[in-house]
């Protein structure tokens, strides 16, 4: 829903975990967010939300008052759990609005 968002607390690093049922393929992961300074996305093939490895880490532009919309391609992508973490933002809080995954 565009009118929900998740909120950080004030400090960093923050992160956010999502799962999918079954290992699967991802070929490009978006997100939307507000303030958020470095990114990072790191994914695991376990049964369980463990043994993660980095994927991507970026520094995000500054969009002031509009969400900042982030591609990654991920050519021959699987996980069966993706980890964000913000590891710092612009400010003490930051949100996050959507994220997408693509894949089979």
């Amino acid at each position: 829903s565009s009118e929900t968002f998740w909120t950080t607390t004030g400090m960093f690093p923050q992160e956010f975990i999502i799962g999918f049922p079954e290992c699967v393929k991802i070929s490009k992961v978006a997100i939307q967010c507000y303030l958020v300074r470095t990114l990072r996305i790191e994914r695991s093939v376990s049964k369980d939300p463990v043994g993660f490895e980095q994927c991507i880490e970026k520094d995000l532009q500054h969009t002031e008052g509009q969400l900042q919309m982030e591609e990654f391609p991920l050519p021959d992508f699987q996980a069966t759990y993706l980890r964000f973490i913000i590891k710092s933002a612009f400010d003490h809080f930051v949100s996050v609005h959507r994220v997408m995954a693509e894949g089979t």
